[in-house]
């Protein structure tokens, strides 16, 4: 890890250093982009999830060290404001690309010129130097963000959330590979980037190893969570009384979007396993799903009830469509534990915040869980993906109920060294470095 430049101290930021030693000082102003999923949609719908409460935490935090925030995204449906105002110093500009409704985000490369035109639009009614800075989001923005970080003279800092390489070498059975012409794209993007953010030191390995990333160039910043809303608040038995499950129930929870690469089907195979192996549970196991189809479970979207069904668990799965934040911090408190069985996770920011609001979690141990979960004191890491492996980690909370509060206590103080305010500091940091990087390259090359 120490080859990367790392941003993260587990220390809450102190006050904005506006200026830093040698005359290095943070942007005043940053143009975020994020084409494929807007900041103001509800995760867990469609293409909106984690990277959604990404850049809105992140956005918010950064104004509140005087960094403004200017969020391009596609408008994805008519008569929308062309800015709103999200958070004092944050803005959200709509930009027109494609047709609103419908357009899938494997549709989105032919509508990047539209978008980048938008972008360019919007900058040409401003005075020269009006963005300090590009900070993109995900490989679509990252090329958008190339050509508007060349265009304006700004160095560009790009976050992949996700790399098709690492996707296509861990796919979930049935589940589509990324394309080829993404690929290209992502390494073109660490190509051109100043910096890249990665949100764990396995990221940085893997924009390494995969895309040939210059070491140098690669800052690991965890992502925060928001721990005023995600907290154990009054606990787990008035939450319960709260969302109508029953106070003795085992309750393992899915929260996320139903799609092969999350996983899901691992969770339902495995409660089946639970109950065919101990069939007294039953009276007392509820498991909700919480989520909306996505990406390739689009293509079949009843397909995990018609498993519940094939599996004979229908009586104890409970589907629910995407909730709300506040709302889903109330799920994360009433559950026993939250299982995570993806093929593939950048971060896991959702195991983060079931554990801010005390609830220990199961999950794989893949891409960033290692780092959110703490095995064996805050929850469980299952290697790979067989569903007897989660039914045995399950059955650990069926046959010992306090351990539900043991480790819900102690993942409740793991995840507050999570804080967002970290998170924006650390960032903040990084574009110091990369606006001093680029002054000097610019130097150079006029010199």
């Amino acid at each position: 890890m120490s080859q990367y430049v790392s941003r993260f101290t587990g220390t809450l930021a102190g006050p904005p250093r506006l200026r830093l030693p040698g005359g290095h000082r943070r942007p005043r102003r940053i143009a975020m982009l994020s084409v494929h999923t807007s900041p103001l949609h509800q995760p867990g719908t469609g293409d909106a999830g984690g990277m959604n409460v990404y850049i809105v935490e992140l956005a918010k935090r950064l104004a509140a060290i005087n960094i403004e925030v200017e969020i391009f995204t596609r408008a994805t449906t008519g008569g929308l404001a062309p800015t709103v105002e999200m958070a004092p110093g944050v803005l959200v500009r709509h930009v027109d690309a494609g047709p609103y409704e419908g357009l899938a985000k494997e549709e989105l490369p032919a509508q990047l010129c539209a978008f980048t035109h938008g972008v360019m639009q919007a900058w040409a009614g401003h005075r020269p130097g009006h963005y300090d800075l590009v900070h993109s989001h995900y490989w679509l923005s990252g090329h958008v963000g190339w050509l508007a970080a060349q265009r304006w003279g700004v160095p560009l800092v790009h976050a992949m959330h996700t790399m098709a390489k690492v996707k296509n070498a861990a796919l979930a059975d049935g589940d589509t590979p990324e394309p080829a012409a993404r690929v290209i794209g992502e390494t073109q993007i660490v190509n051109a980037a100043d910096r890249l953010i990665a949100n764990t030191a396995e990221e940085a390995d893997e924009l390494v190893r995969f895309y040939d990333a210059d070491p140098g160039k690669v800052a690991v910043v965890h992502p925060g969570v928001n721990l005023d809303r995600f907290r154990p608040g009054d606990g787990r038995a008035a939450a319960r009384a709260r969302l109508g499950l029953p106070q003795d129930a085992l309750v393992p929870l899915f929260a996320g979007r139903i799609q092969p690469l999350k996983a899901p089907d691992v969770l339902l195979r495995a409660v089946a396993v639970l109950l065919t192996e101990t069939p007294s549970l039953r009276s007392r196991l509820v498991v909700p799903v919480i989520g909306g189809p996505s990406g390739s479970g689009l293509a079949k979207p009843e397909g995990l009830h018609k498993l519940a069904a094939r599996l004979g668990i229908s009586d104890v799965v409970r589907f629910h469509p995407p909730v709300g934040q506040d709302r889903l911090a109330d799920w994360f408190r009433a559950a026993s534990v939250l299982v995570m069985p993806s093929y593939s996770e950048s971060f896991g920011l959702v195991a983060i915040e079931a554990q801010a609001a005390g609830t220990p979690v199961v999950a794989a141990a893949v891409g960033g869980l290692p780092v959110a979960v703490r095995s064996g004191e805050t929850g469980f890491l299952v290697p790979g993906h067989d569903p007897g492996d989660y039914a045995r980690a399950l059955r650990r909370f069926a046959d010992d109920p306090s351990l539900v509060d043991r480790m819900g206590a102690a993942a409740a103080r793991h995840a507050q060294s999570f804080g967002w305010g970290t998170a924006a500091s650390a960032t903040a940091d990084v574009y110091t470095a990369a606006m001093q990087e680029h002054r000097r390259r610019v130097r150079s090359h006029h010199g």
